[in-house]
């Protein structure tokens, strides 16, 4: 599974001119399955992104975490996380999972962060042509990747 965490002001997202979920301050969260995802790297990756310390403590260091700052997550399906562009200009996305794999793993997503944090996420809509809006914060960018636990 691959996530990229984005620290926003804010963050909207929109399906055929409709918002299916909004933040403020929090982080909207890109989210990629993979084949092989198991529910045991949702609950890894659920607990580190609502405990990364990558929010401004009173002296402008980030040492707070989403939950410190009572933030909000706004969580995006997206399977082009898993391009492969080694061969040709046209990525392949072989290794993403199929709807019927992903959406399960991605609803269990929702419901480990729900459970953490103690509240409603935003989301948008799987497999949907959205219109995402935000509002970088910093700009603060992380990228992590379950199959890789050791380096992240």
């Amino acid at each position: 599974m691959r996530a990229v965490l984005q620290r926003v002001s804010h963050a909207s997202c929109k399906v055929s001119g409709k918002t299916t979920g909004e933040i403020k301050h929090g982080l909207l969260v890109l989210l990629g399955v993979e084949e092989e995802d198991r529910v045991e790297d949702v609950c890894w990756l659920a607990r580190k992104i609502v405990n990364m310390r990558i929010f401004g403590d009173d002296k402008g260091l980030m040492n707070k975490s989403l939950m410190d700052v009572n933030g909000e997550i706004l969580l995006i399906s997206q399977f082009t996380l898993f391009a492969q562009t080694k061969k040709g200009n046209r990525p392949s996305f072989i290794s993403a999972a199929k709807p019927l794999q992903a959406i399960p793993i991605y609803d269990k997503m929702i419901n480990e962060l729900e459970t953490l944090m103690g509240k409603a996420v935003a989301r948008g809509v799987f497999g949907a042509d959205m219109k995402i809006d935000l509002l970088n914060d910093g700009p603060v960018t992380i990228i992590m990747n379950t199959k890789d636990k050791e380096n992240y």
